[in-house]
Parts: C-alpha cells; sequence; structure tokens
C-alpha cells in the first residue's frame, strides 16, 4: 500500500512539472494590465483572462493587476466561442446588409439634417475597435461590466453623425444594427456587430483585422482623388490606478495621418485648457507602425485611445453620455479644421 502511494505521489509530481513546464512565462512591463499583457501575445481576453486569472493568482496585485517585473503564466488554450454568440452573430450576418450610417444612429438621433457643407467632398471611414465576439477590454464599474466595444462604438456613432452634419460622406466599418446612439451609462455588451457590409466578424484578431482593413481598401478604390481619413477609436486597459487623456497615433510613413493626428490632438489641447483650466492636458501624437490598421489602410490614419477602461476617472469620459458626445464633437472639429487646410 505505501509503494502504491508513494508511486502515485510520484506520478502527479511528474505531471504538475510536465503541466507547469508547458505554460509560457511572460514578464509585465510598466503600464500593463492583464488585457494589455494577453493580447501583446496573442491571446484574446474574453477568452483568456479567467484562466490567466486562475493561474496567476497568488502573484497579482490589488484589484488583480499586474506587478512590473514579475513573470505570468500565460493560458496554453483558448475555450471555444459559446454557441449562444456563434447562432448571435452568424443569424445577424444573414440578415442584415449595408446599412446606410443615418440608419445605424437608432431612433432618437435618426434623422441627421446638414448644418454645412464645410467637409463637403471628404470621405471619412469610422471605425470602433473590436466588436462581434470580441468585446475588447472590459472594466469594473460597481456590479456592471463595461465593454471597450460597445463605448467605443457609441462614441463612434457619435462621431459619424456630427461628420455628416458638416456634409462629409461617412462609412461605418464596424455596424450594430440595433444598438443606435445610447444615452444610458451602463451600455450593454452584445455580440452582434458586423464589419461592413455585411460580413460577420471572426474571432480570430488578424482576420478581424484583416477584414476591416479590406472594407476600407476597396472602398478607398471608389473615391480617388478625393480627401480620404480613416479613424479607428479604440478603449485602453492598464492597471487601474493609471489615469489617461486621449492620445494619438499615425504611420510614420504618412504625412497626411500625422498631421490629422496633431490637429485633433491641437483641438483636444485647446478644449482641455477651456474646460479644465487646472488640469494640463497630457495626450500625445506618436508613430505605431506596428499596428496593422496604421500599416494596412490606404487612406492615411489615425489611430485613437480614448483613455483606460479600469480607471475611475477615465471611466467618466464613458459612462456620462455627454462626455461621449463631447470626445466625438472634439474629433470632428480636428478632421474639419485638417480639411479647410488642404481646400
Amino acid at each position: 500500500m505505501r509503494s502504491i502511494s508513494l508511486f502515485l505521489v510520484l506520478l502527479l509530481t511528474s505531471f504538475q512539472a510536465f503541466s507547469q513546464g508547458t505554460y509560457r512565462l511572460v514578464t509585465a512591463r510598466a503600464g500593463d494590465g492583464t488585457h494589455t499583457l494577453l493580447r501583446r501575445y496573442g491571446l484574446n481576453p474574453t477568452r483568456h483572462l479567467r484562466p490567466f486569472l486562475a493561474l496567476n493568482q497568488a502573484k497579482l496585485g490589488k484589484n488583480q493587476s499586474l506587478i512590473v517585473g514579475h513573470k505570468y503564466r500565460l493560458p496554453v488554450a483558448s475555450p471555444p466561442p459559446s454557441p449562444k454568440e456563434v447562432k448571435r452573430t452568424v443569424a445577424t450576418a444573414k440578415t442584415v446588409g449595408p446599412i446606410p450610417p443615418a440608419s445605424l444612429f437608432g431612433p432618437t438621433y435618426g434623422g441627421v439634417t446638414v448644418r454645412t457643407q464645410q467637409l463637403r467632398g471628404a470621405v471619412l471611414y469610422v471605425s470602433a475597435g473590436h466588436g462581434g465576439p470580441d468585446p475588447g477590454a472590459i472594466g469594473q464599474y460597481g456590479s456592471a461590466a463595461l465593454a471597450e466595444d460597445e463605448y467605443a462604438y457609441d462614441v463612434t456613432l457619435r462621431l459619424a453623425r456630427a461628420l455628416m452634419e458638416h456634409g462629409a460622406q461617412v462609412y461605418m466599418i464596424i455596424q450594430d444594427p440595433n444598438d443606435g446612439i445610447r444615452d444610458q451609462a451602463v451600455l450593454p455588451i452584445d455580440y452582434d456587430e458586423v464589419t461592413y457590409p455585411r460580413q460577420t466578424i471572426p474571432l480570430n484578431q488578424l482576420a478581424r483585422l484583416r477584414q476591416g482593413i479590406n472594407a476600407v481598401n476597396s472602398l478607398h478604390a471608389r473615391h480617388k482623388g478625393a480627401y480620404q481619413r480613416l479613424l479607428t477609436l479604440h478603449v485602453d486597459s492598464r492597471s487601474a490606478g493609471q489615469n489617461i487623456d486621449v492620445f494619438f497615433y499615425h504611420n510614420s510613413n504618412s504625412k497626411a495621418g500625422q498631421e490629422l493626428a496633431q490637429r485633433i490632438h491641437q483641438t483636444f489641447t485647446a478644449r482641455y485648457r477651456r474646460a479644465q483650466p487646472n488640469r494640463p492636458y497630457s495626450g500625445n501624437v506618436s508613430t505605431r507602425n506596428s499596428l496593422y490598421v496604421v500599416r494596412k489602410s490606404l487612406a492615411p490614419t489615425v489611430f485613437m485611445e480614448l483613455g483606460n477602461i479600469r480607471n475611475d476617472k477615465d471611466q467618466r469620459r464613458f459612462v456620462i453620455p455627454d462626455n461621449r458626445q463631447a470626445l466625438a464633437n472634439w474629433i470632428c472639429e480636428g478632421i474639419i479644421a485638417d480639411y479647410r487646410s488642404r481646400r
């Protein structure tokens, strides 16, 4: 009996050692949150966050934050999408065609009145990050979960509407057939977004990014000679204590992308100076060619991070509808300034 028990102990020890050896060890960097770390290594936070937390519970800081310099084990497998998620996405893709942007704004905001012609002749592609089976970064707001794709999408809808009010032709690259512009604080998470014109959004990150850029580049060929720009909006995920301002990326080889990013940044700087004179605006403009959409888009592109979804102060930027509208209005002002400079 003793020999059998000893054998089982040795077998279990060997199995545990083998299992631990299959996990990849990675080091947390300054500013890393769990979502940022997972995405860096090609893992989907929606699928991998729980197993990651289970693997590393003893090494996490307050509020499940990462500790700079500590090594963490990455999950080795991802559970498949739930049948409910797959059913929702596939069913939507079969029934939804290319939806005019105005029809996406919902019953309260559906009517668009062209107030000026300041953007007449401009073609703008606006795209919210993530969507479909991937809600992106997740923040906790009381007992509610805040999803990156829902808030980025709401700001994107508001931006598209503002651009149309000034005469622009706008394409919504990520579309949700039934959300519309919403004025509540907590936006429910769903999975029925599609990529223009009616494509099911894949779970694989690279496939999703390629799908969106292919849509933009196909449309780009139809508007040769026009002012064309891509605006892609995201919400970052960092440690809960890190408050960040809106910041902007562009392709280092795109002068037009750089100038647009700088003009939007200038608008934000001026608006912050007026709205919060005692608080300096710390957002910046930089290059990041490693971003797929920045590198592959034929249209000059500005990639925007709107804030940290895990930070209490940044969450106010998202959960207050007027703040989401202000983000859209300020981005629109920067685009108008850039378009005027080229006429």
